[in-house]
Order: structure tokens, then sequence, then C-alpha cells
């Protein structure tokens, strides 16, 4: 019942607000060192238009790097110096933008939207000229961290994302779970070992595997692939292994609640698999949904796992920027496993 009622309200739901391919909440940095009129009257342009927000007026280079080391910008409008007597006494003018491009597609999207709002306005400023000439507002785009928008930049983060939780938590719920539904669980309490030996014995199998594919992932990503691999091994390393945790975690969390192996494999399907694609910013990106729609996704462990990773094997960045994702599956795992473990004591006994 609840597949033939439920499923049908939540597909509608989703691929009516989470998925769709527009590009909203845009976050726009300005910079215009010489901060004439004609530059702020595009920006103020942009600040009504419904897909842009104005997030900073940056007042150095600096800043402009700082906003995307942070993740607080996702493009930058960098006019050049005298912007507008350049643009008055040549009739051309130059503007740059500096988009991240770690998701190509939509960055595809984002400088398709900021060039289209430049050139509407250079037609109406050559419409409204007196002098009967046109002027030239002219768009240099350029790509951060991926400037020959590769799929795969976005894709391997994603995939990884989405491989560890099925291996992990779905195996996981599966195994522990075949073992009440046979009645050899019974058989393994009455042992000397203890829960808990018995919970290790399942989940190190996982684990160890896991572990082995993100190694086989990054290889086939840098030697295949050819994306680049710009930050450190070490940390990629250790947020990875959290994230295994958390879903081996995860997984016995879901075993502790059902106990036949369909029960296991639906709630696992139905409750990861479609949340990790849709909600973890793997695909689509978690700005252009609802703002109840990017709460939900805040417990979504996927999604702080594919962000840090970007951040670290994309962006390149340091440790330093990825502490919160780091704290958040940390705070994650804790509180599962602890979960977990109770509800599996307390269900065996």
């Amino acid at each position: 019942m609840l597949i033939l009622l439920a499923m049908p309200v939540v597909l509608v739901i989703l691929f009516g607000f989470a998925i769709t391919t527009e590009v909203n909440n845009v976050r726009l940095a300005v910079y215009a060192p010489s901060k004439d009129n004609l530059s702020r009257l595009i920006t103020d342009r942009f600040d009504a238009n419904p897909y842009f927000s104005i997030v900073d007026i940056v007042q150095s280079p600096a800043d402009i790097d700082r906003l995307f080391r942070e993740n607080k910008a996702d493009v930058t409008l960098v006019f050049g110096e005298d912007f507008e007597n350049n643009l008055m006494h040549t009739g051309e003018a130059s503007v740059q933008l500096i988009v991240d491009g770690s998701e190509p597609n939509t960055a595809t999207m984002m400088s398709s939207y900021t060039t289209g709002i430049l050139a509407t306005y250079q037609a109406e400023l050559s419409a409204g000229s007196s002098a009967g000439g046109g002027f030239t507002v002219i768009p240099d785009v350029k790509l951060l961290y991926n400037p020959q928008m590769k799929s795969a930049y976005n894709f391997v983060p994603g995939v990884m994302g989405l491989i560890l939780m099925l291996i992990c938590a779905m195996m996981t719920s599966i195994s522990i779970v075949r073992e009440k539904e046979r009645g050899t669980m019974e058989v393994l309490l009455v042992s000397p070992m203890r829960p808990i030996s018995i919970i290790l014995a399942k989940v190190v199998p996982y684990f160890c595997i896991s572990a082995f594919n993100v190694v086989t992932i990054i290889l086939l990503a840098v030697f295949v692939l050819k994306v680049p691999l710009t930050g450190s091994i070490f940390w990629i390393s250790v947020i990875s292994l959290l994230y295994i945790f958390v879903a081996l975690a995860l997984g016995i969390t879901i075993s502790s609640l059902v106990q036949n192996q369909v029960s296991a494999m639906l709630a696992s399907a139905m409750g990861l698999m479609m949340p990790v694609m849709v909600f973890s910013g793997m695909i689509f990106p978690i700005e252009n949904m609802p703002n109840i729609l990017q709460w939900l996704s805040n417990i979504i462990p996927a999604r702080w796992y594919i962000e840090g990773i970007k951040k670290l094997m994309i962006q390149g960045l340091s440790v330093e920027y990825v502490l919160k994702e780091l704290a958040i599956l940390s705070v994650m795992g804790t509180v599962l496993i602890t979960v977990s473990l109770k509800l599996f004591k307390n269900r065996l006994e």
C-alpha cells in the first residue's frame, strides 16, 4: 500500500520541484574597479533579475578567489578598468565572467544567462545612443576548476557517493536481516560472541570492499577519465572512510527496523537510492530546489560527502575548507551508530 499510494505522490513532487534543468539563485559577485555609472547600472540589472542574487561587491581580485574557495559565489562579474570611458569613446569594452565550472551543465547555463543579460543591456544602450553608433560589450568567460567542461569532473564524485552508499548501507542491512530471516541470528547470539562482535563481523567485509572501491574509482578517474587529482590524497581518504562509516551505520539501523530481506531491500532502495541521486547534488543543483527540499537535503549524508570530495579532489582546496563537511559526517556517524546499536540489542533481546 505504501508503494501503491505514496510512491506516485513522492515521484510527482520530486520530478516537479527537485528535478529541473533551470538554474535559479545564481550567486553573483561583482568587481568594478572604476565604480562608474554604467557598471553600476549593469549590476542593478543583474540584481533585478530573479535568477541572480548579488552576494558581494568585492574590492580586490584576492576577494574573488576567497569567495570561490569558500563556495560563496557561482559567478563573478569583473568590469575592466575605465569600463564606461572605453565603451563611450571606443564603442567597445570587455567584461570578464569567472564561473565555477565544477558542474559543467550548471556552468554552461549560468554563462548563458549572464551573457544574455549583457547582450540585452548592450542592445538597449545602442538603441538609445544619440550618436547612432553601436556599443559592444565583450564577455570573456573563464571557467574555474574545469576549463575543458568535462562532465567527468562532476560525475566521478557523485558516483563515488552513490556506490559507497549502496554497497555499505544496502548490502549491510540485507546481510544482517538474512541472519534473522533464516533463524541463524539466535544461534549466533547464544554463542560466546557479543552482539557488537557479530555486527563488526558483518560490516568489516563491506568496509574493506568499499575502501577498495574508492581506490578503484580514483584510479579510473585519473588514468582513464583524465580527471585531475588536485587535492590531498590523505584527506580524500579520510572523508571517504568517514562516509563509509556513516553508510554502514545507516545499514545497521535499517536492519534493526525490519525483519526480512524484501523489506530491507525496499527500505534501502526507496530510502537511499532516490534521495542520494536527487538530493545530494549529484545530478541536479540543490540551489535550484524549493527551500523545503533544500532543508531536506541536509540530512542526506551523500550531499556532504560529494561537496567535500569535490572541494578536495576537483578544486584542490585544503582541509580547512571541508571542516564543515567532516564535522557533519562525524555527527551523523556518531548518532547513527549509537541508535543502531541500541535498536539492534533491543530487538535481539
